[in-house]
């Protein structure tokens, strides 16, 4: 059995304002959700406006599966959301 967290730190420049922000955070943690089956929530800087800490879990039978899945929620978001920039990733897997 695989288990892999994600946490990223995110900038969001073209907000301004925390609906801005809820905005764009929702729409990526919905979409992940739906895609990937990802358990995936917002974890910190809750009061900025244009940074976001976004924490993803996967589990599977297989690490390699683990590793797939995290990967390509990342690429997703770099491919599309243009909006966000990825500046930080931590990828733990057991």
């Amino acid at each position: 059995m695989g288990v892999g967290v994600c946490r990223l730190k995110i900038h969001i420049p073209g907000s301004r304002s925390l609906k801005d922000k809820r905005s764009v955070v929702k729409s990526l943690i919905s979409r992940l959700q739906k895609q990937f089956n990802l358990s995936v929530a917002e974890v910190d800087d809750h009061e900025l406006w244009q940074m976001a800490t976004i924490a993803m879990a996967c589990v599977s039978n297989h690490n390699d599966r683990v590793d797939e899945v995290i990967s390509a929620a990342i690429g997703l978001i770099e491919r599309d959301f243009p909006t966000i920039e990825v500046i930080e990733k931590e990828i733990e897997t057991y």
